[in-house]
């Protein structure tokens, strides 16, 4: 079980390097957005993860229900990351692309297109 819990931990410590390294490596906002929410989900449900195994263990081992509550809890913290980093991720991306910041090498900007129509839409509605 530790050698488990050791070697998630230290998937979940991979990811959250990677995520750091591409904060310096990639051009632009919305790359970097992409790899440090993508690697930091992953290094922190690898290492929730290590804790409900662990949990999970010492439960069994020593059926104190607090091990249980621990399992929920990081059952329920692994949810909310993975709702509300895809939506932050999202929201950030969304702003720097109103400023107009726009992606490096980008040839086409479909989402302004998008952006044009509805805003026509809208004031033709008014």
């Amino acid at each position: 079980m530790f050698i488990l819990v050791g070697i998630l931990i230290l998937i979940g410590l991979g990811f959250n390097v990677l995520g750091a390294i591409s904060l310096y490596r990639f051009p632009d906002v919305y790359t970097r957005l992409h790899g440090a929410t993508k690697c930091t989900t992953f290094g922190t449900l690898f290492t929730m993860f290590a804790v409900a195994v662990y949990s999970f263990g010492r439960l069994v081992m020593t059926g104190e229900a607090r091990f249980g509550v621990l399992i929920i809890h990081s059952a329920i913290a692994a949810f909310v990351l993975l709702v509300t980093n895809a939506t932050g991720a999202h929201a950030l991306a969304r702003a720097a692309h109103r400023s107009g910041i726009l992606p490096a090498g980008a040839v086409v900007d479909r989402l302004e297109e998008y952006d044009e129509i509805r805003n026509k839409r809208e004031e033709a509605k008014a």
